[in-house]
């Protein structure tokens, strides 16, 4: 079963959509332990919007690789990083606002970051 559609992933300045099957493949293995909606902030991003954004240069949002989680309490941020990790994820960013999960093959692994 899929919990996401690739509409959610489009970027909101050109509507591109570029999204990794394996990206998608992991976050509905989260959203299953999960057990409740989780509503993508941030998918792939053209050039354009990625530096309107203030995204790095080389970010995996670039290559459809990336997702960013809406999540605003402690408790959803606790179990969707223990689910993430459990799913297999091994680059984790978290901002009071929302969580990164990416699984690029061109960045470093087994990273976990804060904002």
């Amino acid at each position: 079963m899929s919990y996401f559609k690739t509409d959610e992933f489009k970027c909101p300045c050109c509507d591109k959509v570029k999204v990794s099957g394996w990206l998608i493949h992991l976050l509905n293995k989260v959203r299953e332990s999960f057990g409740k909606p989780m509503v993508i902030n941030s998918g792939y991003r053209c050039k354009k919007h990625n530096g309107k954004v203030g995204g790095k240069e080389n970010s995996a949002h670039r290559r459809g690789t990336a997702a960013d989680i809406k999540c605003t309490n402690s408790i959803d941020r606790f179990l969707i990083i223990k689910y993430a990790l459990e799913a297999g994820y091994k680059r984790i960013g978290v901002s009071k606002d929302f969580i990164h999960l990416d699984v690029d093959e061109e960045l470093p692994r087994n990273v976990f970051w804060v904002y």
